[in-house]
Protein backbone atom coordinates (compact mmCIF):
# COMPACT_ATOMS: atom_id res chain seq x y z
CA UNK A 1 0.00 0.00 0.00
CA UNK A 2 3.02 2.36 0.83
CA UNK A 3 4.83 1.64 -2.64
CA UNK A 4 1.32 1.71 -4.89
CA UNK A 5 2.91 -1.65 -7.28
CA UNK A 6 0.50 -3.84 -8.28
CA UNK A 7 3.92 -5.96 -9.28
CA UNK A 8 5.22 -6.00 -5.78
CA UNK A 9 2.29 -7.47 -4.30
CA UNK A 10 -1.32 -7.01 -5.85
CA UNK A 11 -4.16 -5.97 -3.72
CA UNK A 12 -6.73 -7.99 -2.16
CA UNK A 13 -9.84 -6.16 -4.49
CA UNK A 14 -7.65 -7.19 -7.30
CA UNK A 15 -6.94 -10.45 -6.39
CA UNK A 16 -10.79 -11.43 -5.62
CA UNK A 17 -11.94 -10.00 -8.73
CA UNK A 18 -9.50 -12.51 -10.69
CA UNK A 19 -10.46 -14.93 -8.36
CA UNK A 20 -13.87 -14.72 -10.07
CA UNK A 21 -12.98 -14.34 -13.58
CA UNK A 22 -9.96 -17.09 -13.99
CA UNK A 23 -12.16 -19.97 -14.08
CA UNK A 24 -13.75 -18.93 -17.13
CA UNK A 25 -10.22 -19.67 -18.59
CA UNK A 26 -9.19 -21.88 -21.20
CA UNK A 27 -7.51 -24.62 -19.68
CA UNK A 28 -8.08 -23.22 -15.81
CA UNK A 29 -10.18 -26.77 -14.94
CA UNK A 30 -7.41 -28.42 -16.99
CA UNK A 31 -4.52 -27.28 -14.27
CA UNK A 32 -6.82 -27.87 -11.23
CA UNK A 33 -7.49 -31.38 -12.29
CA UNK A 34 -4.15 -32.31 -13.40
CA UNK A 35 -2.44 -30.98 -10.43
CA UNK A 36 -5.25 -32.11 -7.67
CA UNK A 37 -5.34 -35.26 -9.01
CA UNK A 38 -2.10 -36.44 -8.50
CA UNK A 39 -1.43 -34.59 -5.09
CA UNK A 40 -4.98 -36.44 -3.92
CA UNK A 41 -3.21 -39.14 -5.69
CA UNK A 42 0.20 -39.22 -3.74
CA UNK A 43 -1.46 -38.39 -0.74
CA UNK A 44 -3.84 -41.50 -0.26
CA UNK A 45 -0.95 -43.48 -1.24
CA UNK A 46 1.05 -42.20 1.73
CA UNK A 47 -2.05 -42.74 3.39
CA UNK A 48 -2.49 -46.00 2.98
CA UNK A 49 1.23 -47.07 2.80
CA UNK A 50 1.48 -45.49 6.21
CA UNK A 51 -1.05 -47.54 8.06
CA UNK A 52 0.38 -50.57 6.36
CA UNK A 53 3.64 -50.07 7.23
CA UNK A 54 2.43 -49.47 11.06
CA UNK A 55 1.09 -52.57 11.12
CA UNK A 56 3.97 -53.99 10.08
CA UNK A 57 5.88 -52.54 12.43
CA UNK A 58 3.21 -53.04 15.07
CA UNK A 59 2.86 -56.43 14.62
CA UNK A 60 7.04 -57.33 13.83
CA UNK A 61 10.07 -55.61 15.87
CA UNK A 62 12.15 -56.97 13.49
CA UNK A 63 10.24 -55.07 10.67
CA UNK A 64 9.62 -52.13 12.66
CA UNK A 65 13.48 -52.11 13.24
CA UNK A 66 14.04 -52.09 9.74
CA UNK A 67 11.47 -49.65 8.64
CA UNK A 68 12.04 -46.85 11.56
CA UNK A 69 15.47 -45.67 9.92
CA UNK A 70 13.93 -44.62 6.39
CA UNK A 71 10.98 -42.49 7.99
CA UNK A 72 13.68 -41.17 9.64
CA UNK A 73 15.57 -40.60 6.47
CA UNK A 74 12.56 -38.99 4.88
CA UNK A 75 11.84 -36.90 7.67
CA UNK A 76 15.42 -35.51 7.57
CA UNK A 77 16.52 -34.79 3.87
CA UNK A 78 14.83 -31.81 2.48
CA UNK A 79 11.94 -32.40 -0.05
CA UNK A 80 14.03 -30.21 -2.81
CA UNK A 81 16.90 -32.63 -3.08
CA UNK A 82 14.22 -35.60 -3.22
CA UNK A 83 12.69 -33.51 -6.33
CA UNK A 84 15.93 -32.82 -8.18
CA UNK A 85 16.99 -36.63 -7.88
CA UNK A 86 13.10 -37.69 -9.22
CA UNK A 87 13.77 -35.23 -12.28
CA UNK A 88 16.86 -36.71 -12.72
CA UNK A 89 15.35 -39.83 -13.40
CA UNK A 90 12.21 -39.69 -14.22
CA UNK A 91 8.83 -37.61 -15.64
CA UNK A 92 8.35 -33.85 -14.30
CA UNK A 93 4.28 -35.34 -14.95
CA UNK A 94 4.10 -37.44 -11.81
CA UNK A 95 6.70 -35.33 -9.54
CA UNK A 96 3.52 -34.07 -7.57
CA UNK A 97 2.30 -37.66 -6.96
CA UNK A 98 5.85 -39.08 -5.84
CA UNK A 99 6.71 -35.72 -3.52
CA UNK A 100 3.18 -36.05 -1.87
CA UNK A 101 3.82 -39.71 -1.05
CA UNK A 102 6.76 -39.19 0.55
CA UNK A 103 5.75 -36.49 2.88
CA UNK A 104 2.55 -37.69 3.65
CA UNK A 105 3.89 -41.78 4.40
CA UNK A 106 5.91 -40.63 7.86
CA UNK A 107 3.40 -38.40 9.64
CA UNK A 108 0.61 -41.38 9.00
CA UNK A 109 3.06 -44.40 9.75
CA UNK A 110 4.24 -42.42 13.35
CA UNK A 111 0.75 -41.19 13.98
CA UNK A 112 -0.95 -44.62 13.55
CA UNK A 113 1.74 -46.87 15.15
CA UNK A 114 1.39 -44.48 17.90
CA UNK A 115 -2.72 -45.35 18.28
CA UNK A 116 -2.00 -48.95 17.94
CA UNK A 117 1.08 -48.95 20.42
CA UNK A 118 -1.62 -47.28 23.25
CA UNK A 119 -4.45 -49.56 23.00
CA UNK A 120 -6.15 -50.11 26.76
CA UNK A 121 -4.19 -53.13 28.23
CA UNK A 122 -7.41 -53.99 30.00
CA UNK A 123 -9.52 -54.74 27.00
CA UNK A 124 -6.67 -56.57 25.20
CA UNK A 125 -7.19 -58.84 28.61
CA UNK A 126 -11.02 -59.44 28.51
CA UNK A 127 -10.46 -60.17 25.11
CA UNK A 128 -7.71 -63.08 25.67
CA UNK A 129 -10.00 -64.35 28.67
CA UNK A 130 -13.07 -64.24 26.06
CA UNK A 131 -10.86 -65.56 23.31
CA UNK A 132 -11.92 -62.98 20.74
CA UNK A 133 -10.04 -63.11 17.17
CA UNK A 134 -7.10 -61.65 15.57
CA UNK A 135 -9.39 -60.16 13.45
CA UNK A 136 -12.19 -58.61 16.58
CA UNK A 137 -9.11 -57.55 18.42
CA UNK A 138 -8.17 -55.51 15.72
CA UNK A 139 -11.26 -54.05 14.21
CA UNK A 140 -12.97 -53.82 17.93
CA UNK A 141 -10.00 -52.38 20.08
CA UNK A 142 -6.61 -51.36 18.22
CA UNK A 143 -8.60 -49.74 15.35
CA UNK A 144 -11.04 -47.42 17.50
CA UNK A 145 -7.46 -46.60 19.75
CA UNK A 146 -6.14 -44.91 16.61
CA UNK A 147 -8.75 -42.39 15.92
CA UNK A 148 -7.65 -39.82 18.19
CA UNK A 149 -3.84 -40.26 16.65
CA UNK A 150 -4.94 -40.19 12.93
CA UNK A 151 -7.29 -37.76 12.27
CA UNK A 152 -5.44 -34.46 13.46
CA UNK A 153 -2.01 -36.21 11.31
CA UNK A 154 -4.32 -35.97 8.37
CA UNK A 155 -5.26 -32.44 8.47
CA UNK A 156 -1.47 -32.06 8.92
CA UNK A 157 -0.63 -34.30 6.21
CA UNK A 158 -2.94 -32.98 4.20
CA UNK A 159 -1.68 -29.37 4.16
CA UNK A 160 1.95 -30.87 3.66
CA UNK A 161 0.70 -32.60 0.77
CA UNK A 162 -0.27 -29.27 -1.03
CA UNK A 163 2.07 -27.34 -0.41
CA UNK A 164 5.40 -29.74 -1.25
CA UNK A 165 3.13 -31.34 -4.44
CA UNK A 166 2.73 -27.76 -5.81
CA UNK A 167 6.23 -27.04 -4.63
CA UNK A 168 7.60 -29.94 -6.63
CA UNK A 169 5.32 -28.61 -9.77
CA UNK A 170 6.88 -25.04 -9.69
CA UNK A 171 10.40 -27.21 -9.78
CA UNK A 172 9.44 -29.99 -12.63
CA UNK A 173 7.00 -27.09 -14.26
CA UNK A 174 4.76 -30.14 -16.22
CA UNK A 175 2.49 -28.40 -18.70
CA UNK A 176 -1.29 -27.97 -17.99
CA UNK A 177 -0.45 -28.10 -13.90
CA UNK A 178 -1.13 -25.39 -11.13
CA UNK A 179 2.75 -25.44 -10.65
CA UNK A 180 3.35 -24.29 -14.19
CA UNK A 181 0.90 -21.39 -13.66
CA UNK A 182 2.84 -20.29 -10.57
CA UNK A 183 5.79 -20.26 -12.66
CA UNK A 184 4.53 -18.15 -15.68
CA UNK A 185 3.20 -15.72 -12.81
CA UNK A 186 6.79 -15.37 -11.27
CA UNK A 187 8.34 -15.17 -14.75
CA UNK A 188 5.83 -12.41 -15.78
CA UNK A 189 6.10 -10.76 -12.39
CA UNK A 190 2.28 -11.16 -11.62
CA UNK A 191 1.54 -10.99 -8.41
CA UNK A 192 -2.02 -10.63 -9.00
CA UNK A 193 -1.96 -14.79 -10.62
CA UNK A 194 0.24 -15.96 -7.69
CA UNK A 195 -1.99 -14.72 -5.22
CA UNK A 196 -4.90 -16.40 -7.27
CA UNK A 197 -3.43 -19.60 -7.87
CA UNK A 198 -2.32 -19.28 -4.17
CA UNK A 199 -6.05 -19.16 -2.88
CA UNK A 200 -7.32 -21.96 -5.67
CA UNK A 201 -4.71 -24.18 -3.54
CA UNK A 202 -6.05 -23.06 -0.55
CA UNK A 203 -9.22 -23.65 -1.35
CA UNK A 204 -8.61 -27.21 -3.15
CA UNK A 205 -6.84 -28.12 0.34
CA UNK A 206 -9.39 -27.23 2.84
CA UNK A 207 -12.24 -28.74 0.81
CA UNK A 208 -10.44 -32.23 0.05
CA UNK A 209 -9.37 -32.18 4.25
CA UNK A 210 -13.15 -31.93 4.47
CA UNK A 211 -14.46 -34.50 2.73
CA UNK A 212 -11.80 -36.78 3.78
CA UNK A 213 -12.13 -36.65 7.54
CA UNK A 214 -15.71 -36.78 7.01
CA UNK A 215 -15.57 -39.79 5.47
CA UNK A 216 -12.88 -41.12 8.04
CA UNK A 217 -14.86 -40.32 11.17
CA UNK A 218 -17.92 -41.90 9.60
CA UNK A 219 -15.69 -45.24 9.25
CA UNK A 220 -14.69 -44.46 12.58
CA UNK A 221 -18.29 -44.29 13.78
CA UNK A 222 -19.27 -47.46 11.85
CA UNK A 223 -16.32 -49.22 13.80
CA UNK A 224 -18.04 -48.37 16.73
CA UNK A 225 -21.15 -49.05 16.30
CA UNK A 226 -20.15 -52.53 15.65
CA UNK A 227 -18.16 -52.51 18.72
CA UNK A 228 -21.63 -52.16 20.48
Amino acid sequence: MAVKSEVLLASPAKVALRLMGIWREAGFLKSVAFSFSRIAAGFLLGFFGGIMLAFLSFKSEAAGFLIAPYMALIKTVPVVCFIVIFLIRFSSRAISVFISFLIVLPTIYANFLSGLLSADKKLLEVAAVYEMSAFNRLKYIYLPQTEQHLIPAVGVALGLAFKSGVAAEVMGIPSGSIGEQIYQAKIYLNSCDLLTWTAIIILMSFIFDKVFVKLLKEAYSGMKRGAK
